[in-house]
């Protein structure tokens, strides 16, 4: 997939009292912890838009395939919607990616926040439509979300000027700096799209990995994978997210150290975001400096148009 060529599309930022659609790209989910997360938003001080087909059930998908991706076609196009929230994630994002109308989601830019499975939505509206997303927590995961994930969500739905993420439990894996758009996510859902439509490249990006319940060994396959399908030729840098019942880390951060060993690009981890504890809000697409010797991120620009 070749990248469009324009400059990236900021979304316009949201108001007290703006509405955030919720969709359903993947997997079904829990009600209890889904009417929880939805109140956490509303005390925020935004209305919500809950179709009343989201709660559809299709064995282990949210509804049919043309259902899921028809709700975020929808949402795109409705003007009332502000931003749209994914309820979780799970398995099935892939599965609409060829049902979206990207023409009317290039044309009616907005907020769009989810992670994990819904990386695959991240990086193909960045990758198609030049859509800045970001790659945050979803309406479940919000319903036990430490306080510093909520306020880093509030603050990237409604202000997300020019900022420093400085890594609290920062370690550098691989010394220097380097800019780029920082693009990423889930690393198995980025690893499926491999041989698709939509592979990913990361020529010029810095990138945001994380993962959850992957052994050792099968992020090793990964990484080589995706290094053998030439994903990471020019790649700016590295930054490393939460790896959930994955392992040790030292063996992980090994293996990605080893995959990487060719290259002089600055690889940090111990970035808050992904299936941890806290999961902090990143703008995707957005252009940054990684600095891992100083354990930091700095972003260049605003994450959302002035209106």
């Amino acid at each position: 997939m070749s990248f469009n060529k324009e400059r990236l599309v900021l979304p316009p930022p949201m108001r007290q009292g703006d509405t955030i659609g919720i969709v359903a790209p993947a997997s079904p989910f829990d009600e209890d912890t889904f009417f929880q997360g939805i109140a956490i938003l509303k005390s925020m001080g935004f209305h919500l838009f809950i179709p009343d087909d989201l709660f559809l059930r299709k064995g282990y998908l949210a509804g049919t395939d043309k259902h899921r991706a028809h709700l975020i076609n929808r949402f795109f196009s409705q003007k009332k919607i502000k931003a749209i929230l994914c309820a979780r994630g799970g398995f099935g994002s892939v599965r609409v990616l060829s049902l979206l109308d990207y023409r009317i989601i290039h044309k009616n830019p907005k907020i769009f926040v989810g992670f994990s499975d819904v990386s695959a939505l991240l990086w193909v509206l960045y990758a198609k439509c030049n859509l800045m997303c970001f790659h945050g927590p979803t309406v479940t995961g919000l319903s036990m979300a430490t306080k510093e994930t909520k306020k880093s969500l509030l603050l990237s739905l409604t202000t997300h000027p020019k900022g420093e993420v400085k890594l609290k439990n920062g370690f550098t894996v691989q010394g220097g700096s380097a800019s780029g758009p920082v693009v990423g996510g889930n690393l198995t859902t980025l690893c499926h799209l491999v041989g698709t439509p939509y592979t990913p490249n990361f020529n010029g990006k810095i990138l945001m990995i994380e993962d959850k319940g992957e052994a050792v060994y099968r992020i090793d396959r990964m990484l080589s994978q995706m290094k053998l399908a030439g994903c990471f030729d020019g790649i700016k840098g590295l930054l490393l997210g939460s790896f959930e019942d994955c392992g040790k880390l030292d063996e992980i951060y090994e293996v990605i150290s080893e995959t990487f060993r060719h290259t002089d690009i600055p690889i940090l981890a111990g970035l808050d975001v992904g299936h941890g504890k806290t999961n902090i809000t990143v703008p995707m697409g957005l252009t940054a400096t990684l600095e891992a010797d100083r354990q930091r991120l700095t972003f260049h620009e605003p994450a959302e148009s002035a209106e």
